[in-house]
């Protein structure tokens, strides 16, 4: 419980008008999870207005209201604050209503296009191994400790962020390392939370039906540096082209990584096979079992962010090649007639491209590579043509297929995608609306020592059909696909 007036610290008040010490005891933007004595926050979001509802939640118990906008009708029984930006305002508010656990336990976001999840897992991994007490919020699964609380959004709300920092604080929680998504940062789900660093992974096209232009997406990524405080650490990989955009007017201590330009942290890829990677790291050598020149990226942050909060140099080091695979993340399994299955979340054109260049790299030459690859629907269908175009240049053969459709026409998304292949790339291509159906006929046509590629869903177990998530594991229809006999 907290008096009103100890929790609107921070925010940027227009009008007050009633009592402002009454006591909280719970605070929501949900007007469905309204009692008695809580502060209902009237949050205009993308898809609904809590303006709309703060009857509704005066009705239900609300004594006091968080607006931008004050209502013409204001029972006097009740306190109304009015704000300049709402959604901000409940940041702070959380955060002081939490006792701002962040300043207890050093915070540690990832943001970027690609590999926050890898990182931020690998992170995990990597302190849990050297016995720090340490947090995880991911989009696969959130982390107290060794304790699973189950993931919704890759960023959770405001409310829940703190409420599970206040958890990890009270658990003697020293460390947390979480994925910062675009959405999370533009909606203020991430404000008024005081971060030891940020890392800026990379950033290539993805979210513009939300964010609508790549510049503005840009903008939301650099809103995690904007808020870093004096004494944290911005650490930005220095291969991508909009790393400096980020450090811009960023008052965290600025540093950087990279495998190709002069940078704080730097790394070399020595080997790159199926057993693994073989890297030098600030000239010292790393044997890992993770694949690829995208994790090479991924463990050089890893490291970098070791560094810097303070960890032994040989004992991250040492406990870095005892890292695994992240769920989803270029998962393999070896099938009968020694063909190689890969599941990657990879969902983006960039991503895509890694992920098969990745495999470019490690194979021999003789062997096909089959790709299975759809796209969202109700998402950025600019990218859909640019999917399949790079999967039939770095493929022998591709299956275009269902995605998460959501509310769109599947065969639709398939089509949208067909418009990037010229006549000779349709040549090699499949499409099979069923996604089950697409992952068995890749592992039908697999001949000896072939390479599947599985892209788009990685992690997820379940499939988003017309409103609907049915289950679907793309790990286990390829694992059932390859290994049951005929």
């Amino acid at each position: 419980m907290k008096l009103l007036k100890d929790i609107l610290y921070k925010c940027r008040l227009t009008e007050a008008i009633g009592p402002m010490d009454i006591t909280i005891e719970h605070i929501t933007a949900d007007s469905r999870e309204v009692k008695g004595g809580t502060l209902f926050v009237a949050v205009k979001g993308t898809q609904v207005d809590g303006h709309k509802y703060i009857e509704s939640a005066i009705k239900s118990g609300a004594i006091a209201i968080i607006c931008e906008e004050l209502p013409s009708d204001r029972p006097e029984q009740i306190t109304f604050v009015q704000v300049d930006d709402s959604a901000k305002s409940l940041g702070f508010i959380a955060s002081n209503f939490y006792d701002n656990p962040s300043k207890e336990v050093q915070v540690v976001a990832v943001t970027g296009t690609n590999g926050k999840t890898t990182t931020v897992t690998l992170l995990y991994q990597l302190f849990r191994l050297m016995n720090k007490k340490t947090g995880l919020l991911s989009t696969v699964v959130n982390r107290i400790n060794d304790t699973e609380v189950v993931a919704t959004h890759t960023t959770p709300d405001a409310i829940s962020l703190n409420r599970m920092l206040r958890d990890m604080a009270d658990q003697g929680i020293e460390f947390c390392f979480m994925e910062a998504s675009s959405h999370a940062i533009h909606q203020h789900r991430v404000t008024g939370v005081e971060f030891a660093g940020g890392v800026f992974t990379n950033i290539t096209r993805d979210h513009l039906d939300y964010h609508k232009t790549f510049n503005d997406y840009i903008k939301a990524k650099k809103g995690l540096f904007d808020m870093l405080p004096s004494g944290s650490f911005a650490l930005v990989n220095n291969d991508d082209n909009h790393a400096e955009i980020m450090l811009q007017n960023c008052r965290g201590r600025h540093l950087s990584y990279g495998l190709r330009t002069m940078s704080d942290y730097r790394a070399k890829i020595l080997e790159n096979q199926f057993s693994g990677l073989h890297m030098n790291i600030n000239g010292k050598d790393l044997y890992t079992k993770l694949i690829g020149g995208f994790n090479a990226y991924n463990l050089l942050a890893v490291y970098a962010v070791a560094m810097e909060l303070e960890q032994d140099e040989m004992d991250t080091l040492t406990n870095m090649s005892m890292l695994g695979n992240v769920d989803g993340r270029f998962q393999y399994l070896k099938g009968k007639n020694e063909v190689t299955a890969i599941v990657d979340y990879a969902h983006t054109p960039d991503a895509l491209k890694n992920v098969l260049a990745t495999i470019k790299d490690i194979r021999t030459g003789n062997e096909q590579v089959i790709t299975v690859v759809g796209c969202g629907g109700d998402r950025d269908k600019g990218k859909r043509p640019l999917m399949a175009r790079i999967s039939s240049e770095l493929s022998d053969r591709v299956i275009l297929t269902s995605d998460n459709p959501r509310s769109e026409n599947p065969d639709q998304i398939i089509t949208d995608m067909k418009e990037g292949l010229d006549p000779v790339q349709l040549s090699k291509t499949f499409s099979i609306t069923d996604r089950k159906e697409a992952i068995r006929l890749a592992c039908s046509i697999a001949q000896k020592g072939d390479i599947i590629l599985v892209a788009g869903k990685g992690h997820e177990k379940y499939q988003e059909i017309k409103g609907e998530r049915f289950p679907f594991d793309d790990l286990q229809v390829v694992n059932e696909s390859l290994n049951t006999p005929a």
